[in-house]
Order: structure tokens, then C-alpha cells, then sequence
């Protein structure tokens, strides 16, 4: 494993390999704490951030690691200098980067033309440091993460790709469930779907949330992404339908409701729901620090 750019890339046996590993680093996390001794770490962010600021950085010092947080202040990456530069600049001070980007192909370039291990910390595309934690959080709550039944409802994005791409590694099932126009990406719907197939899972598309029968889980996001001009006027008529509140989870017998944060109580999700105690939003942002430290851990270990 040299970067962390998508869970797609991962064999299913590496990608439980990396929720045991995070499993491990948060029951023993003074067994880890020299793990990133001497270690330097780069932060690249396009887009403001809490939960994945935070968690890298604590987690990095967690680890025994320097982190160094870099914002974009006079524009994306490329624009005042060329990504191939940022990326070997870069490589020639610290030993890893984490980026937070607009653009999936300004990861694949820092990854493409630096020398040092690159993590997607977020691009359009994907989003798999959450889609880690998301599964890490499931399985403390499953002994067997094939069994599990889950519903994404909402608006397909970056968050859905991870999750589904960590369902069909998993060999779990899962339902997407969106207002016609708003799937995820149809190609990426198709590569999750075989990878599904090979371990015993599947990947559905609905558009009826009154069909989605009973669940273990749900998990929701926001109907507007960050940087997305839409106005909630325009489509808040649409997505009405499929919020997420007591009566969606009564319906489907959901113990367990997801949300990858920020949210916006009363449009995707009711209050009742999000604060009440089937939630588990708080357990998913605190395993992103576990989640990531284990990826932090592993890539170090592959380049030794």
C-alpha cells in the first residue's frame, strides 16, 4: 500500500486488515504512541474543515508525529504553482501528505509526482477516510460485518462512494436510496456492485424510501455538498421524502442511524433522530482519528 486514495483499491483483506488495525489503536494507543516517531506529515487543504483537521493532527501527535496544516489562501493547488511542484517540494521535507481537495486528479497528481505517501483526506469523488471510520463504527456494533443490512439515503456523492465501496469490500448489503437525477456515479456503481458480488454482498438503487423494508443501519448526509451553489428552495421538495426521522426509522426497525457531519437538522435529518439514542455520529467522528491513524501506520509500514 503506497497512498490511500480510494477504498476501491483495496483487496477486502487489506481493508479489514485496516479495521483491525484501528480497532487495535483504539483500545492501545500507548502501544502506537512512537508509531510516527520522526515522522513529518503535510497537510494540503482546499476546503475548511473540523473533524478531519482535528483528527489528523491529534492523531499524527498521538502517533508521535509533527504535523504541519497548509490552507490554500491564495487559491486551489495549481493555480500559484503547479500540483507536480507542490507534490515535490513537498517529498523533499516531510514524509507524507494528506489533501483535501476540490479535484480528485489533484490527489492523483500529488500521489503521481511526489515520493512520499499521499492520503485522500477528500475530493469530489471520494471520501474514504470517512468510509473507514463508517465501517469501524459498524463493526463495533456487528461481530459480522457481511450481515449487516444498510440504507444510504439522500443525495448520492462522495460519501456514498466510499461507504458502498467499503460495503461490497465487506461483503455487506446495502441500499441507495435517491431522488431520481441524484445517484452516485454510475460507473462507480457498477465497480462496487461486481466487488460485491466476488464477497457475498450486494449494492441496490431505490427510489422509494417507503420500500426499504428492514435495516440495521441508516446513513444520510446532507442534501447540498460544500461548494455546491444550488439553492435548498429548489430542491428541498424533492428531497423532503427521503429525510431521515422516527418515523423512516420505526419503519425499517433501524437501530442505528449514520451521519458523516456537518448536518443540518430539519431538512436531511430531524433533531429527534440525530440527537436521539439510536445515533451514532459522534462514535463515527471520533473513529475517524482511529481510522486514519491506522492508515497512517500502515503506509509508514509499507515503505520500510
Amino acid at each position: 500500500m503506497q497512498h490511500f486514495l480510494t477504498l476501491q483499491d483495496l483487496s477486502a483483506a487489506e481493508f479489514k486488515h485496516l479495521l483491525q488495525s484501528a480497532a487495535q489503536i483504539k483500545a492501545n494507543p500507548s502501544d502506537y504512541a512512537q508509531a510516527l516517531a520522526g515522522k513529518s506529515v503535510v497537510m494540503l487543504f482546499e476546503k475548511p474543515s473540523l473533524r478531519t483537521r482535528v483528527s489528523f493532527d491529534i492523531g499524527i501527535n498521538k502517533l508521535g508525529g509533527h504535523c504541519l496544516y497548509l490552507d490554500q489562501q491564495n487559491g486551489a493547488l495549481g493555480v500559484r504553482e503547479s500540483v507536480a511542484d507542490f507534490a515535490g517540494n513537498i517529498s523533499c521535507w516531510a514524509d507524507a501528505i494528506v489533501a483535501r481537495t476540490f479535484a480528485h486528479s489533484t490527489i492523483e497528481g500529488l500521489a503521481k509526482h511526489g515520493s512520499v505517501p499521499v492520503i485522500n483526506a477528500l475530493s469530489e469523488l471520494y471520501h474514504p477516510c470517512q468510509g473507514l471510520a463508517d465501517w469501524l463504527t459498524l463493526s463495533e456494533h456487528f461481530d459480522d460485518l457481511a450481515s449487516i443490512k444498510l440504507a444510504y439515503v439522500g443525495d448520492g456523492n462522495n460519501v456514498t462512494h466510499s461507504l458502498m465501496f467499503g460495503a461490497a469490500l465487506a461483503g455487506a448489503s446495502l441500499v441507495i436510496c435517491c431522488p431520481k437525477g441524484h445517484f452516485p456515479d454510475a460507473q462507480m456503481v457498477s465497480q462496487a456492485q461486481a466487488i460485491a458480488a466476488e464477497h457475498g454482498g450486494s449494492i441496490e438503487l431505490s427510489s422509494a424510501p417507503s420500500e426499504l423494508g428492514q435495516l440495521d443501519a441508516i446513513y444520510t448526509d446532507t442534501w447540498i455538498s460544500m461548494g455546491d451553489s444550488t439553492k435548498l428552495s429548489d430542491i428541498e421538495t424533492k428531497f423532503m421524502p427521503f429525510q431521515v426521522n422516527a418515523e423512516m426509522m420505526a419503519q425499517t426497525q433501524a437501530q442505528h442511524f449514520m451521519h458523516c457531519l456537518p448536518a443540518h437538522r430539519g431538512e436531511e435529518v430531524t433533531a429527534e433522530v440525530i440527537d436521539g439514542p439510536k445515533s451514532r455520529v459522534l462514535q463515527q467522528a471520533e473513529n475517524r482519528m482511529h481510522a486514519q491513524n491506522a492508515v497512517l501506520v500502515k503506509l509508514f509500514e509499507s515503505g520500510e
